[in-house]
């Protein structure tokens, strides 16, 4: 039996950023991957790299080039005549950026000295991990002193549209079309249901959402989520909130969907069918009853601040764990539950996770929305800033969105950040920081930011707090 310091269950965002992490701090670490890609080969990542967050950037960001090339490029005097878009190309272009990515991490283990065990990783007893090899392959048994769980997530399946891998899919599905579809539907209006419309519809397809909530981005500011659902709509998708799906039937031409929507039954027909309704977290061979880890009423496995499970030695993060399933929470706990193993202070922030949705444009957040200070009945001040007032949102012909800031209306410290409008996933690591140092609204105005940049729309936001924008 070998034995180490610290074996990881899981080689996602979470897992393999424990694993670095660990090893870094002088830990001897092993890490237990399952993944494979479509050729059978096994590899590191998790869902993020191989099937979500990379490729589905990747995509939109070709499809974000076609859709300029034909709409956002002839203002600008740039023309070109009969563009068209090469999917084939287009995933291969996307394939390859996540072979660059899975490899990197594969050569920052060894680098890391980080042995890598591919097979399923199943709890025993004594702080022990069955690595169950796939297909006929021998299994064996690895102890250690720690455990640190991070079994990631899946898409959750829903009965009246169940994913057959053709005409109905699930994101893993929707990442790999061969053709753009002519009519796409979608089950699900949220973060991967918006992203992945917007990919398809982009490059011509005609892409209806079907959300059962009745409002849209319900995790959103509302005055935000607002003008973002008049710009998607504006762009062509066709969002549907409040449709509630019944079922489906698979036919020779496509899928035909039915839902209530308004209190009236209606009929769909697509040639493709995305099931994106959310995840959930997979604890699919990890056997936690053998050890008795606590599970919560969604299947996560139960931590406190620290991600230490009920079981002494056993840690869990990520996607196994509540809280938002995103990679940057996902790696933040992983590097958190290393140091605390090592014996230093460990710190996590839950509160200043950032949210974003790669739309164009884009959508992104941090902090408390206006929407929960007036039901906790805290007193605030707002300031808002459109991009249109903005000299380098005009200059790049991007001049859609807002940016909004809320502060404490006694101390004035900065409360919640909500952006709408391009590079918002990039203009809230600002907010982030401000907020982790207990900035105030008058802080972020009194510092100076870059002219012209977008920014100065933070900058002016923080200024209409106190009524004062200079450029509104």
């Amino acid at each position: 039996m070998k034995a180490f310091d610290v074996v990881v269950i899981g080689a996602g965002p979470a897992g393999y950023v424990a694993a670095i992490r660990c090893a870094q701090l002088g830990l001897r670490t092993a890490c237990v991957e399952r993944w494979r890609d479509p050729g059978g080969k096994p590899v590191l990542g998790g869902t993020c790299l191989n099937v979500g967050c990379i490729p589905s950037k990747a995509l939109l960001d070709s499809s974000h080039h076609y859709h300029n090339l034909r709409h956002l490029l002839p203002a600008h005097g740039i023309s070109v005549k009969d563009a068209s878009i090469d999917v084939a190309a287009m995933q291969a272009r996307k394939d390859k950026v996540v072979r660059t990515l899975t490899r990197g991490i594969a050569g920052l283990f060894r680098k890391n000295r980080i042995q890598w065990f591919q097979g399923e990783g199943r709890l025993c007893p004594d702080r022990q991990v069955e690595v169950a090899a796939p297909g006929d392959g021998e299994s064996e048994t690895l102890s250690a002193r720690h455990i640190i769980v991070a079994t990631g997530s899946a898409p959750i399946e829903i009965p009246v549209a169940r994913t057959d891998g053709e005409r109905i899919v699930d994101n893993e599905g929707a990442l790999a079309f061969t053709e753009v579809p002519r009519r796409l539907g979608i089950i699900g209006a949220g973060v991967i249901g918006l992203e992945l419309g917007s990919v398809w519809s982009r490059l011509g397809a005609e892409v209806t959402l079907l959300e059962a909530l009745d409002d849209f981005l319900v995790a959103a500011d509302r005055e935000i989520a607002d003008a973002a659902l008049a710009s998607f709509s504006a762009q062509g998708l066709d969002i549907r909130l409040g449709a509630r799906v019944t079922g489906s039937r698979v036919g020779a031409d496509g899928v035909e969907v039915t839902c209530t929507e308004g209190g009236e039954d209606r009929t769909f027909h697509f040639d493709r069918l995305v099931v994106a309704v959310g995840r959930r977290a997979v604890s699919d061979g990890l056997r936690p009853e053998a050890v008795g880890l606590r599970l919560d009423s969604a299947g996560r496995i139960e931590v406190d601040a620290l991600c230490r499970t009920s079981v002494d030695g056993i840690y869990a993060i990520g996607d196994a764990v509540a809280g938002p399933m995103l990679a940057h929470k996902a790696s933040e706990e992983g590097v958190a539950v290393a140091e605390h193993i090592a014996g230093q202070a460990a710190h996590i922030d839950h509160s200043l996770v950032p949210f974003v949705v790669y739309t164009h444009p884009e959508v992104a957040w941090v902090g408390k929305t206006q929407g929960e200070l007036e039901a906790q009945g805290t007193a605030f001040r707002v300031g808002t800033f459109p991009y249109m007032a903005l000299g380098r949102a005009r200059g790049a012909g991007d001049t859609e969105g807002m940016v909004k800031l809320l502060g404490d209306a006694a101390s004035d410290r900065l409360l919640g950040v909500h952006i709408f409008g391009a590079q918002a996933s990039e203009l809230i690591a600002e907010a982030v920081t401000a907020m982790a140092f207990h900035a105030s609204t008058e802080d972020l105005a009194r510092i100076i930011h870059a002219h012209p940049t977008l920014s100065e729309s933070l900058h002016e936001a923080a200024l209409a707090v106190d009524g004062r924008a200079i450029h509104m």
